[in-house]
């Protein structure tokens, strides 16, 4: 992998204000997703076969996991009373949206940084009933568009990136180089690392405080592409970080300076062979989160068809 560049508090800043020069959109980036490229998206489809990005909802404590989603079932109870003649199964979900383990959308109203939300929205916005502005609503009709999958651990020829590992845009677009493909305008962009292969290799580990994902600098890509949505099978960004103060600069630069909203801890192992098997990296992306009123996130089940 290259060199991740230096990036201390300065030059972070510097970076955010490059980022947001091009000033608000209601929607933020998704409003680069325009029917047109929806309709050219569905181009992408060949086969029609639909796989999942998303990682089963997490329901034991594991490190990276210690509020996990709480899962039950409320109906029969007990299971003998439902003996004789009809009864309904009913079951109950409560989950942490964000978290290290279940994958998830980020809202515009997820990140406050130096006071404000996305586009300077007051911080005013944020009210014990949910967001009153940028929340998950903005995507209630869905995300759909044309989804670009960029493997760099496939890039590379090893099965994951190591924890604190940073991809570079250098490495993106090598990969995009090696994969024949290339990022457009209104494209939802996937960065796999491997963090959930490695899960599963060598089990759970406290994600919080080491993992791979992508240098702030990585950003500039994006701008550059023009790119509408990011996801991750990490949560973006890389721990343990570098620049002193900002724990999350990826989650600032994409949600707060570009409007880019996020997934986090996505999977890619369903996908990923299927695209080598195609020679192909891009696909039609359906992307539908939860409508919850007031939302900072959503739990999401992104499907890519090929």
């Amino acid at each position: 992998m290259s060199d991740p560049p230096a990036l201390g508090p300065d030059g972070f800043r510097a970076l955010y204000r490059r980022l947001r020069a091009a000033g608000p959109s209601p929607r933020g980036a998704l409003d680069r997703i325009t029917p047109e490229l929806v309709r050219q998206a569905a181009g992408e489809v060949r086969s029609g076969r639909t796989v999942s990005m998303a990682a089963p909802v997490e329901t034991r404590q594991e490190p990276d996991d210690p509020d996990p989603a709480r899962h039950w079932l409320t109906a029969p109870v007990p299971p003998a009373s439902a003996a004789e003649g009809l009864h309904f199964a009913l079951d109950r979900l409560a989950m942490n949206i964000h978290g290290d383990a279940d994958s998830h959308l980020d809202a515009l109203c997820h990140v406050i940084w130096e006071g404000t939300l996305y586009g300077g929205t007051p911080l005013s916005a944020l009210t014990t009933y949910g967001a009153t502005a940028l929340s998950v609503d903005l995507a209630r009709d869905g995300i759909t568009g044309r989804g670009v999958l960029l493997d760099i651990p496939g890039l590379y020829g090893v099965p994951w990136l190591e924890p604190g590992a940073q991809v570079t845009a250098e490495d993106l677009r090598a990969a995009e180089a090696a994969q024949n493909v290339r990022v457009g305008p209104g494209d939802l962009l996937f960065v796999r690392v491997g963090h959930r292969r490695r899960r599963r290799a060598m089990g759970p580990w406290d994600a919080a405080q080491a993992r791979a994902g992508l240098h702030p600098g990585a950003l500039e890509f994006l701008a550059e592409r023009e790119v509408a949505v990011l996801g991750c099978d990490s949560n973006s960004d890389a721990a343990p970080g570098t620049i002193p103060g900002v724990a999350f600069p990826v989650h600032v630069l994409a949600i707060h300076a570009m409007g880019v909203h996020l997934l986090d801890y996505l999977q890619f192992e369903d996908l990923v062979p299927l695209c080598a098997e195609r020679g192909r990296w891009s696909f039609l992306c359906v992307v539908a989160p939860l409508r919850i009123p007031g939302g900072t996130g959503s739990p999401v089940n992104p499907i890519a068809i090929l």
